[in-house]
């Protein structure tokens, strides 16, 4: 069994541009194996590239030979990739092999997250990343690449919070830095919603899409965005805050500090209130959090139905004016909320009746699907950018 950064190591010399090229070839593999016209459309490099590449990485070992349209894989190597999701109220870690296949992660899941402020979590999500690794059959030694998400706006150049940096964050925390050092790696962060975008364009069912949106729905409301093959972050890291548009100027006050946020109003804490304001007037027990409203809306409970319905319609109308501006092929739902069938119902109705109607009929090959990785998906763009960050940081 190989050692993918020791390989590396022992390549035989060549000029910066063929190393560069090797080693994104290499990286883009790790992160899915495919065929090279695949990985030529992932790299956006010529397939003559990638071509010579490849059988430069045959000869090194790392990729077993290949048959004639057969797909690139690596050769068996104890490397791990470990991509973390902080969540405000969970917290979700995977780990894989980079010579297996994406849904072959080793996964651990808690109900606590970083509510309770960061370095109070910190020892927890340790030992979740060791036992993940475990999993794997491998040790944390072996770790090479970690990516972290988190619900909230990161500097794309400085990898710090975006101001204002809202709780239960506070300045300096540095998530990268705690868990990237403890590992021995670089760790490379990023908002979770632009990850479970990259997640869904890798390894979802319309990877080729070439403009993608994915709406993380949960305690809050975020939107990654990905044109060409590039995850669209915005000059300080604040594209996609589809949670803080304004869609009721005298509506309440949101912790960003602006007012009538969409946030405010399908966010946790709305639906919540919104359910408990309902039943104040019979003996029906008040939800304590987002999961018991989303449990009984899926077991018919009227009065979250409609909670959720109305929620996704709320959605909807938002959604409408993104892809009257952006004109996406694909729109993902993930997060808590895509658990329950009604909120895509209530986005569809208002994506109907709001868009332009060539920007969402199905004869222009637009989709508004779920998530196809569900509560993985921030966690696996997690594990892929800490991949596509080994691109830029050379060796290191």
């Amino acid at each position: 069994m190989a050692d993918a950064r020791d390989l590396l190591g022992r390549l035989p010399a060549a000029g910066p541009t063929r190393t560069a090229n090797r080693r994104k070839v290499l990286l883009a593999v790790a992160i899915k194996s495919g065929t090279q016209a695949d990985i030529a459309h992932r790299t956006l490099l010529s397939q003559a590239t990638v071509s010579a590449s490849v059988r430069e990485l045959v000869a090194a070992g790392l990729v077993p030979g290949l048959k004639e349209r057969g797909k690139v894989c690596l050769s068996p190597v104890h490397d791990v990739g470990v991509g973390v999701h902080l969540g405000f109220n969970h917290t979700t870690v995977v780990a894989r092999r980079l010579d297996k296949e994406f849904d072959q992660v080793t996964s651990r899941v808690s109900s606590e997250g970083v509510s309770r402020g960061w370095h109070r979590a910190l020892p927890e999500v340790r030992q979740m990343i060791d036992e993940a690794i475990e999993g794997t059959g491998r040790q944390r030694s072996d770790v090479f690449s970690l990516g972290i998400a988190v619900p909230r706006m990161i500097h794309p150049r400085t990898g710090d919070f975006t101001p204002p940096v809202l709780p239960p964050w506070r300045t300096g925390d540095d998530p990268a830095k705690d868990l990237g050092s403890w590992l021995g790696v670089r760790g490379f962060i990023d908002n979770d919603a632009n990850l479970g975008a990259l997640a869904e364009q890798t390894y979802g069912t319309r990877e080729n899409a070439e403009t993608v949106v994915y709406v993380k729905a949960s305690t809050g409301v975020g939107a990654g965005i990905i044109v060409h093959n590039v995850v669209l972050r915005g000059h300080g890291g604040m594209a996609g805050e589809l949670g803080h548009l304004t869609v009721d100027p005298d509506g309440a006050v949101c912790q960003c500090g602006g007012r009538g946020c969409l946030e405010t109003v399908i966010g946790a804490d709305a639906l919540i209130a919104q359910v408990r304001a309902a039943r104040a007037r019979n003996s029906a027990p008040a939800p304590e959090t987002l999961e018991q409203v989303i449990s009984s809306a899926n077991g018919q409970d009227a009065v979250c139905m409609r909670v959720i319905h109305d929620a996704g319609r709320r959605l909807g109308h938002s959604l409408a004016q993104l892809c009257n501006l952006l004109n996406p092929d694909l729109v993902v739902i993930g997060g808590q909320l895509a658990q329950c069938p009604l909120l895509l119902e209530g986005c569809n109705e208002s994506l109907r009746r709001f868009a332009l109607p060539g920007a969402v009929a199905e004869s222009s090959e637009f989709t508004l699907a779920l998530s196809q990785l569900g509560t993985q998906a921030e966690a696996q763009g997690a594990l892929v950018l800490g991949l596509r960050g080994k691109e830029d940081a050379g060796s290191s």
